[in-house]
């Protein structure tokens, strides 16, 4: 029986930054994204979080926004009416990014925690493009393999109680996005960046 020939995934961080719950009757303004690492049958390869990335600003597709969601954000989102990018061409060109840095690996997402940031960032792929490059279903929770990991009920699992070791230093702004106040939740920075990855993906072999 011929052994089938199984892809390497390849670890893209993503960030999203939204003025409500839900895409739709609501807006993602912003996303960045990090190549975190390849998994191979070798075993993962962590890779430098700040070089490749990829960063857009996005114009809002409706007039609906939660106050609080967009202080938490802290976009514009006035100069995003008139400045942000059209959401078809950069979700276009995420897409080709994605791509390109896959090469012959298969892309999955990870977020801390993923579901968030995958629901926008899904919608506004199928909405604005008709595909994703993920798939349907490529997508890493962080938060729920840390769960795993540790042996802890999930809803007990918070950033301030992991362990140091799992936590990048990184500092959280990319040099090549100035305008971008990153949370330390954002793609590069802890603790769903580099740090974490080698953390608890790495254990995995």
């Amino acid at each position: 029986m011929t052994q089938r020939r199984i892809r390497p995934s390849l670890y893209i961080s993503v960030d999203v930054e939204a003025d409500g719950p839900i895409p739709g009757p609501y807006s993602m303004l912003s996303f960045d994204a990090a190549v975190a690492g390849r998994q191979d049958a070798d075993g993962f390869t962590a890779a430098d979080p700040e070089e490749r990335t990829f960063y857009r600003e996005l114009r809002p597709i409706s007039e609906e926004f939660v106050p609080e969601a967009l202080a938490v954000s802290g976009l514009d989102r006035a100069k995003l009416m008139k400045e942000g990018a059209v959401p078809e061409a950069a979700l276009r060109e995420f897409g080709r990014w994605v791509r390109q840095v896959s090469g012959d690996a298969q892309p999955v997402m990870c977020g801390y925690p993923a579901s968030y940031d995958w629901t926008f960032l899904y919608w506004y792929l199928i909405r604005f493009t008709g595909e994703s490059p993920f798939g349907h279903s490529g997508c890493l929770d962080m938060k729920t393999l840390y769960a795993t990991k540790a042996g802890v009920p999930l809803r007990s699992v918070a950033k301030r109680a992991m362990p140091q070791h799992l936590l990048s230093r990184r500092r959280h702004t990319l040099p090549h996005h100035p305008r971008r106040r990153h949370r330390a939740d954002g793609a590069a920075g802890e603790p769903d960046g580099l740090g974490r990855k080698r953390g608890m993906i790495g254990t995995m072999e």
